[in-house]
């Protein structure tokens, strides 16, 4: 029971980039710890509860590593951390602790192997270019042109406005072209509701 969590209302998919803003003393204490120990903590999504305050009611059992790759001071003098997805877990058991931090068994999952984009990649390639002209996506330094399956997938998922249930169904996703084929058939499914 040693690995914290930080449940979200979002979904971190590996290589993607969060930024965080760290107030709460568990969360503080919490960041802290995972610097000194070079270490990273696991980003769940929550399914019932807030993000602020006390433990969050309920959240997803299949999360990601958050890796803290850069940190400063805001100028509202809260902590802003950067962190990068790195493996993702389920969590076999979770238990919240006097201070309300969670911390959890996890078993990392492994990772399939990445393939190179095909032709049949080549309009979600273009979705993904498009985003990276977004002021928020580039703040990001994401989106724009990749290399392969496993970045394209991962990235999609993340910044498509994809309800939390349907990103945790991509995340659940060993096979990176898996994850491209049920995203193509979530954009299709947005379409249809906005035409």
């Amino acid at each position: 029971m040693s690995y914290p969590l930080f449940p979200l209302n979002t979904v971190l998919f590996p290589g993607c980039i969060l930024d965080l803003q760290i107030f709460e003393a568990r969360y503080l204490d919490m960041v802290s710890a995972c610097m000194k120990r070079g270490e990273g903590f696991g980003v769940v999504a929550i399914l019932e509860g807030q993000e602020v305050g006390g433990a969050v009611k309920r959240f997803a059992a299949l999360g990601c590593e958050a890796l803290i790759r850069d940190f400063q001071q805001r100028p509202n003098g809260l902590l802003g951390i950067r962190v990068e997805g790195g493996r993702r877990f389920r969590v076999s058991k979770a238990l919240v602790q006097p201070n309300q931090q969670t911390l959890a068994e996890v078993d990392w999952l492994a990772e399939a192997g990445d393939a190179a984009l095909l032709d049949e990649h080549a309009d979600l390639a273009a979705l993904l270019g498009a985003l990276a002209e977004h002021p928020l996506v580039a703040g990001l330094g994401m989106g724009g042109a990749v290399d392969g399956q496993q970045a394209l997938a991962n990235q999609l998922a993340y910044l498509l406005p994809f309800a939390v249930e349907q990103k945790l169904q991509l995340l659940v996703l060993d096979s990176p072209s898996q994850r491209l084929e049920l995203i193509q058939q979530l954009l299709e499914q947005l379409q249809e509701i906005t035409a």
